[in-house]
């Protein structure tokens, strides 16, 4: 029996090409290669709502993308923090980024073991919330980023404007950040409580007593 693809998968397949190509031009640190990698970033965040959008719509749910879907959005996600720690003018912490990743991992550990006995572990909704609140934080500075690089590009009085409103817009860089690796690590408690007894059998083998 042939099978198929589903769009979904395709969808989320297309995602983690565009986090890899959006980390590769964040990296060059470049007004535009920066403003292309905020684009990319937008439209990236914006296929994994359509994804699932169409995966209900259309009850195309796999083992697939039960585990792909939520592992690529940690691919964007920590790609975009990670690139961000190497441009000096954003001031982004690495240590916050650090437990981020670090959580991510942890979680997508979890979900291997669930895969490993036959389950899948499902998003929570802490989960959801901190996958929305990583957008809208790593949204917020790709635009500070778009607006130093629109400083770098133009002249005369619109570039007073940008250096104007950078300069204001900056000091959230450093908070948000911050923020955000305090709700990535309360979010890991949700799935640890619920998986508890999973973990445990994981790592443990039956006593003879």
């Amino acid at each position: 029996m042939k099978r198929k693809m589903t769009l979904p998968n395709k969808i989320t397949l297309v995602r983690a090409a565009l986090a890899i190509i959006m980390f590769l031009l964040m990296i060059v640190q470049t007004p535009i290669t920066l403003i292309c990698a905020s684009l990319i970033f937008a439209f990236a965040a914006s296929t994994d709502w359509v994804d699932g959008k169409i995966a209900r719509s259309t009850n195309s749910y796999t083992p697939f993308g039960a585990i792909v879907d939520p592992f690529v959005d940690k691919i964007l996600v920590g790609a975009a923090f990670f690139a961000f720690t190497e441009i000096a003018y954003l001031d982004v912490p690495v240590w916050a980024v650090f437990f981020i990743i670090l959580r991510e991992l942890m979680v997508s550990t979890l979900r291997v073991l669930a895969a490993l006995n036959n389950k899948v572990l499902a998003a929570e909704r802490w989960g959801k919330f901190k996958t929305t609140f990583q957008l809208i934080a790593l949204g917020v500075i790709f635009f500070i980023a778009d607006i130093y690089a629109l400083m770098q590009l133009t002249s005369g009085t619109f570039q007073w404007y940008m250096c104007y409103i950078y300069y204001i817009l900056k000091v959230l860089v450093y908070p948000i950040t911050v923020i955000t690796a305090i709700i990535t690590c309360l979010s890991a408690i949700t799935y640890l409580k619920n998986n508890w007894e999973m973990l445990k059998e994981s790592w443990s083998l039956p006593v003879n007593e």
